[in-house]
């Protein structure tokens, strides 16, 4: 399953300062690694844009994503990065082997220098760059990421795979277009103006998710929720059904489009979904909706 979450550029957008924008990415960032999310999105919100700029939050997520050993080489000083100092470790896990360093495990690295014998010098955060070939249907440009497979390291067995890298890659779309993408699978809108989670309905979810296949989350900014950044009165919104999607996917007609937005051409969801339906909060930040939303719907049958 592909694991899309969609967060808006706005969403430091309340942050005092930048010390406390950065902390706030990193606490999304952490939600991302946790709960194995393959892509985060940064969608833009020029309404809602804070003080940092329009790229800071997709600046700092990369930053984060970036495995501790690379950052130097990766990043040179930026204004954005100023106070990166702040974010949580992720530690993020190898997709096998219990560690970093075990048997088979996945590592990130960049390429150092391009050789004429067809090998290049990859820096994967070893002693020392080491000398891997390149596959036979692969051009690597120095400065490149790459995906690097360790089998062995003493003595030093590795191999450049085609494979993305452990935990999540990020990019930045608008909503219409993150939505609409083949891996969507299930999308849902996250927020307090959509149907209520309860337990009988959790359960028919996840399996409704499992049989789609994918699934895309999308969260608004504090204060700012969905409803706000599409342009729509939160009367409007369609809560829809889990189990009328549920229906859908059973009969395989797809999801059903609960329409959002800008008029019939603005983004749609599947499910509006309120995950946190009993907040004794006015406001649930970004960071902790992802982990009100993201924990349970990554539950299995």
């Amino acid at each position: 399953m592909t694991l899309n979450a969609l967060v808006p550029s706005s969403l430091c957008r309340e942050a005092e300062d930048k010390r406390e924008a950065t902390r706030k990415i990193g606490y999304v960032a952490r939600a991302a690694t946790v709960f194995r999310v393959d892509r985060l999105t940064v969608y833009p919100d020029p309404d809602g844009a804070g003080r940092w700029g329009d790229g800071f939050v997709e600046t700092v997520l990369r930053y984060a994503a970036t495995p501790p050993y690379l950052r130097k080489e990766v990043w040179d000083r930026r204004d954005e990065l100023e106070c990166v100092g702040v974010l949580p470790p992720l530690r993020v896990a190898t997709q096998t082997g219990s560690g970093s360093d075990d048997s088979g495990s996945l590592r990130q690295g960049i390429v150092t220098e391009v050789g004429s014998d067809g090998r290049v010098r990859v820096n994967c955060g070893m002693q020392h760059p080491i000398s891997l070939a390149v596959p036979g249907d692969r051009t690597i440009k120095e400065g490149e990421r790459v995906t690097v497979r360790i089998s062995s390291r003493r003595p030093v067995r590795a191999k450049i795979v085609d494979q993305p890298p452990p935990g999540y890659q990020v990019d930045r779309a608008n909503l219409d277009a993150a939505l609409s993408r083949p891996d969507a699978g299930v999308r849902i809108a996250a927020s307090r103006h959509g149907q209520s989670l309860t337990t009988e309905r959790l359960g028919r979810l996840v399996g409704t998710i499992a049989d789609a296949g994918d699934m895309t989350v999308a969260f608004g900014a504090p204060e700012r929720g969905l409803p706000a950044i599409l342009g729509v009165e939160p009367g409007a919104v369609d809560p829809s059904s889990v189990d009328e999607l549920a229906a859908a996917v059973d009969t395989g007609d797809g999801t059903r489009d609960a329409v959002t937005g800008s008029g019939s051409d603005g983004p749609r969801f599947d499910l509006w979904l309120n995950t946190v339906p009993n907040q004794g909060s006015e406001v649930v930040r970004t960071e902790e909706a992802m982990f009100a939303t993201l924990g349970p719907l990554t539950l299995t049958e």
